[in-house]
């Protein structure tokens, strides 16, 4: 059983601007594990499973660390703030407070959606051991085209809204989350880079990720059952899965 107590709360940074959570494992872990979190309505849908995983690792002996990006969650900012090129700063600050706290040599990421590509970018400058993304996002441009899809069609939505909402007035949001045209050009622009470390890639949905992602070990796993990302009529609903958790879990062991 998991002692809450373990969970410690705290802010980070050179002006303490970042939220995180220290899940503390007892002991000396050799291994610890940074929660890249995905943005937007992901993120909230994500949370209670970022949890659950990360206790499942604390009770494998593995030290955790929940973080928020500048301008995502009970970190300072505005959703309208997210810059993409500011949480790969953030994760690599985040990689560097797990490794002191914890004292650990060894710091995987794990990242769902965009957390996945965060961590992926992050991983040389945070010296990680290696990440796992879990159905990240391979296409940038097809990303942001689906959103706006999704952001349009929830506008209609009749079980929601009484009367459709007007374009001017969520222009410039996804999904109840405001968005800069900013951090819209860099997601048109992205692409999942190479790796330099290695790569697990949990896909749940069966999207092509290329297997040149990475220059040494790249490893695309299949895993049931699929996830709901885009599904408006599930929206509101947190995103579960033990399957998940225990591949994760099982994974961080067997590491070296």
């Amino acid at each position: 059983m998991i002692d809450d107590d373990a969970e410690l709360p705290f802010f980070f940074g050179p002006r303490r601007e970042l939220f995180g959570m220290y899940h503390a494992s007892g002991g000396h872990p050799r291994k610890a594990v940074l929660l890249c979190p995905p943005l937007g309505q992901d993120q909230i849908r994500c949370h209670r499973l970022y949890r659950q995983l990360a206790q499942a690792l604390v009770a494998d002996g593995v030290a955790v660390l929940r973080f928020d990006y500048y301008g995502t969650g009970d970190s300072a900012g505005a959703s309208a703030d997210v810059d993409l090129a500011r949480c790969v700063a953030d994760t690599v600050l985040a990689a560097h407070e797990l490794r002191t706290r914890s004292g650990a040599g060894r710091v995987t990421a794990f990242g769902a959606r965009l957390g996945g590509n965060i961590g992926l970018a992050a991983s040389s400058a945070a010296q990680l051991a290696g990440v796992v993304a879990w159905d990240p996002i391979p296409d940038g441009h097809a990303y942001v085209t689906r959103l706006d899809a999704m952001q349009a069609a929830l506008g209609m939505d009749a079980q929601r809204f009484s009367q459709p909402r007007m374009v001017s007035d969520v222009s410039a949001q996804w999904l109840g989350f405001n968005v800069s045209d900013r951090l819209r050009h860099q997601l048109v622009e992205l692409k999942l880079e190479a790796s330099p470390v290695p790569l697990l890639v949990l896909d749940t949905i069966g999207q092509e990720i290329p297997w040149s992602l990475s220059v040494r070990e790249a490893v695309i796993r299949s895993l049931q059952p699929p996830t709901p990302w885009d599904d408006l009529a599930r929206l509101e609903m947190a995103i579960l899965s033990h399957p998940l958790i225990q591949t994760v879990t099982g994974h961080v062991r067997e590491a070296a």
